[in-house]
């Protein structure tokens, strides 16, 4: 009646945590984001948890309707900018560990001062994305 428990690792497999209290591993390749669509819709009801590098700014805003995204650094320094009615505010998340909860439909995109690492756990149905 049990099944096999493995180690996975966050920069090869994500998670999609489904509204049942499922989580669903998800190996990252070239075809992720498409895999991911075809796999899960609209995503509707599901969270992705997932990891990125980043060694320079995000070349855009997103901004997710449907839910709060909590975005936690693990390596490096990095500012969040968060955009509500119109007015910009700056997050700074500098020490591993520090966390931001992005509050729905908020418009963020972020300034990397020095190569960091984050781990995101995402409402992806309705992410909207606009240039800087």
């Amino acid at each position: 009646m049990s099944s096999e428990i493995n180690a996975l690792n966050i920069h090869s497999t994500y998670v999609v945590l489904e509204d049942n209290g499922d989580a669903i591993p998800i190996a990252v390749n070239d075809c992720f984001f498409e895999d991911l669509e075809h796999q899960f819709g609209d995503f509707t009801g599901k969270r992705l948890i997932s990891h990125f590098t980043f060694q320079q700014d995000w070349d855009s805003w997103e901004m997710h309707p449907d839910g709060v995204e909590l975005v936690c650094l693990l390596a490096g320094q990095v500012d969040l900018i968060l955009e509500q009615d119109g007015v910009e505010k700056v997050v700074p998340l500098n020490a591993p560990g520090a966390f931001v909860l992005i509050p729905r439909s908020t418009w963020h995109t972020a300034r990397v001062h020095t190569p960091s690492s984050m781990l995101f756990i995402t409402p992806g149905e309705g992410t909207q994305h606009r240039p800087l």
